[in-house]
């Protein structure tokens, strides 16, 4: 069954107690306001306006390294990580609503739900 992708966010993750501090940084850095210091209500998400057409900056508070990685959204996000298998990726793990992937290159990335109400521009389509 045909499904659809495309590259949804960046997310910085954050090796920091507060998130507002890293907010305040990379919305001053990049020139966007901030949407949420605590997006989700538990201290664990802040978000950067964006527009539309770009891709959504979350700030994400972590217990690792601080990386960047970044999320492809999906219609179904089990064909989607088939697909990414597929091309060589591997599961690391579900997540509450999403896949943890590793690319061949080492690279950790998640493939989430729609992440907003439109869905496109620049969507991709999977026979």
């Amino acid at each position: 069954m045909p499904h659809h992708s495309r590259l949804s966010s960046l997310v910085l993750d954050c090796p920091v107690e507060d998130l507002a501090e890293a907010a305040a940084f990379w919305s001053r850095a990049l020139g966007k306001k901030i949407a949420s210091v605590d997006q989700d209500g538990d201290g664990r998400y802040a978000e950067l306006e964006t527009a539309e057409d770009e891709p959504i900056i979350l700030l994400q508070k972590v217990d690792h390294a601080a990386r960047v990685h970044l999320d492809i959204e999906s219609d179904d996000i089990d064909a989607e990580a088939d697909r990414l298998e597929a091309l060589g990726a591997r599961r690391i793990g579900f997540v509450k609503r999403w896949w943890v992937m590793e690319a061949p290159s080492g690279h950790r990335f998640c493939v989430v739900r729609r992440q907003r109400e439109r869905f496109g521009p620049h969507l991709n389509r999977w026979e």
